[in-house]
């Protein structure tokens, strides 16, 4: 069985046909201890399934992302980065100066969605966001 049991359910309810490739895709990105890129799913199953094009993987993450199976976070470094939705909602602080990303609860944010919706009448999505700034070690 599947480790992408639950979002390969529900592409199959959707009506979407569950191909070899997109079960690989589906395994790679719930077995991702993290976020995944596009380019890192590929290489994952390139050596399981030469015959994969990369053009299939980017097809398949903009289904997932439209579908709302995965989240798709900018973390800087020229590649979106994957996550599913099925793990928990988390933030990010990413270091501009040495890479480094530190997880940040969503209810951290919590406080800015109420002053947007409050303040604004406007209703923030945020499933995943990447702010930008430098840690402590590089701050000093």
């Amino acid at each position: 069985m599947t480790k992408a049991t639950g979002i390969a359910s529900r592409l199959s309810k959707a009506g979407y046909r569950l191909t070899p490739q997109r079960i690989m895709i589906l395994d790679a990105i719930e077995g991702a201890s993290g976020h995944i890129s596009a380019e890192e799913i590929y290489q994952k199953i390139k050596a399981l399934y030469p015959g994969l094009n990369i053009s299939t993987v980017y097809r398949t993450m903009e289904l997932l992302k439209e579908t709302g199976m995965v989240t798709e976070t900018d973390m800087g470094d020229g590649r979106v980065r994957f996550h599913s939705v099925g793990h928990e909602h988390h933030h990010h602080l990413v270091c501009s100066r040495c890479g480094a990303v530190i997880d940040l609860d969503e209810a951290v944010l919590a406080p800015l969605t109420t002053l947007l919706t409050e303040k604004f009448g406007f209703s923030a999505d945020l499933k995943h966001l990447a702010i930008f700034g430098h840690c402590k070690d590089c701050d000093r």
